[in-house]
């Protein structure tokens, strides 16, 4: 498959980047990942200004009925922050690049840290459906990476290291907000395939035997494209079924989406929590 140019994602980026300049003097400080488990999180952001993510150029569309594709610029717990109400995935047809694009740009308007959030499966078998975790690591089965192909040197290294993707300094402050408020917090791996389908029995195994509690089919490409610029990154899973292969059940979406409503009020608590102190 034919990789864009670094003249042409710099030519993409800086268009996308001019766009948002030109709908926004806001300034944000913090991007925010609002996946499945955390779209209500949009009602607390004082937003000061909203933009379509059809209207930015060559901005990825979200495809997924949940996810209502826009930016979110405002305030939240003091801060001044983006959200992405929507966001990409692998199985939807969109490559690495362009799922990781949208981070590339907003890390242009010099935002240096990343709270990501998202639903996933249960494999850890002391995790139940409406709790949530902590993502201390993650494994990438997605079988790409968003830095195939040439390396732009001004965003980052050809070869980034990736001993610690999500920022210890970020959990620990996460820790203490659950522990203060109250909330049963899990910590945990997160594991990313590509999706669309469930994982079988057989595959459950094998994953948990290889050290993931958690599997998902997001959040992995843009904490690596985060990573790679230098970014501060905090993950939260909302585990909305459990995957215990000896006890598994076809997957009932009014049951997912009871669970996520159950984690989400807790993940909003830890991330306003979190912002408040940085």
């Amino acid at each position: 498959m034919q990789r864009e140019t670094v003249q042409e994602f710099r030519e993409k980026r800086d268009k996308a980047l001019s766009y948002l300049k030109e709908q926004t003097d806001f300034r944000p400080d913090y991007l925010i990942i609002l996946g499945t488990g955390l779209g209500r999180l949009a009602d607390q952001v004082d937003v000061q200004d909203t933009i379509f993510y059809d209207d930015i150029p060559h901005f990825p569309v979200s495809t997924v009925e949940s996810h209502e594709g826009r930016l979110l610029f405002g305030n939240l717990s003091g801060k001044k922050i983006v959200a992405m109400q929507g966001r990409f995935h692998y199985y939807e047809g969109y490559t690495m690049q362009q799922i990781a694009f949208p981070v590339r740009v907003l890390n242009a308007l010099d935002i240096q840290t990343m709270i990501v959030s998202n639903a996933c499966g249960g494999m850890n078998p002391n995790y139940s459906s409406g709790d949530i975790m902590l993502i201390s690591d993650h494994i990438n089965m997605l079988g790409d990476n968003p830095l195939i192909g040439p390396n732009d040197d001004e965003l980052g290294p050809r070869f980034p290291d990736m001993s610690e993707p999500y920022t210890q300094r970020l959990q620990d402050i996460a820790e203490e907000v659950a522990l203060e408020r109250g909330i049963k917090m899990h910590k945990g791996v997160y594991l990313a395939l590509s999706g669309p389908t469930m994982e079988t029995r057989a595959e459950y195994r094998f994953l948990r035997m290889i050290g993931a509690d958690v599997v998902g089919m997001s959040t992995v490409p843009e904490v690596i494209a985060a990573v790679h610029m230098g970014m501060e990154v905090l993950g939260l899973s909302a585990i909305t079924d459990e995957c215990f292969p000896d006890a598994l059940e076809p997957v009932n979406i009014e049951k997912v989406l009871k669970a996520a409503g159950i984690a989400e009020p807790r993940m909003t608590k830890v991330l306003m929590g979190v912002l408040e102190r940085l």
